[in-house]
């Protein structure tokens, strides 16, 4: 900061602010995931992206296969293996699927930013988003709190009906997608 600011609070949060090898003081967001064991970032030379909560990775922006790759490639343990399955019966089931990440979350879809469906990693489970849910049948199993969204939920142990999962996302590309 450019100013000195007073009081309490301040003086408090600076004498536990967590230094940097520089000696300089740390983010607050990088502080926390220091504190919680995460790596630090990738800028720290060590290549990895960062994981933010439930081990979700944060990867830059992007359009096309490479970067949703690059997010699988840097998804943790058994999740890393979900999201392979996933990928793959996406493309199988819409030959020719747009990909991007957004949000450090894999998008798929049909035209230029409009996308039918998403995914993200949870501490317990890998969260499939389809956008236009509640218009499939039979609907995913898990409500939104926005009355179109569906959510359906692969478990640490991968277990998940891939042909009823190829069938929603088949008929969630030949929906309207969501502009984002």
């Amino acid at each position: 900061m450019a100013g000195k600011t007073s009081g309490k609070a301040t003086e408090g949060a600076s004498s536990r602010a967590t230094k940097t090898a520089a000696g300089k003081p740390a983010a607050p967001r990088a502080q926390a995931k220091r504190a919680a064991g995460a790596p630090a970032s990738s800028a720290s030379g060590s290549g990895a992206p960062v994981l933010l909560s439930g081990g979700n990775p944060q990867i830059p922006k992007g359009y096309g296969d490479a970067p949703v790759q690059a997010y699988i490639a840097a998804m943790p343990g058994w999740k890393r293996e979900v999201g392979k399955r996933l990928d793959a019966l996406i493309e199988r089931s819409v030959p020719g699927v747009r990909k991007a990440v957004k949000w450090n979350s894999p998008f798929y879809g049909t035209e230029d930013d409009s996308w039918f469906l998403s995914f993200h990693c949870l501490a317990k489970y890998v969260k499939v988003t389809f956008f236009r849910g509640a218009s499939l049948r039979p609907a995913p199993p898990v409500e939104s709190k926005y009355p179109q969204v569906r959510y359906a939920h692969v478990p640490e142990d991968g277990a998940f009906d891939e042909a009823q999962f190829a069938g929603w996302v088949r008929q969630a590309s030949r929906l309207p997608g969501e502009r984002m």
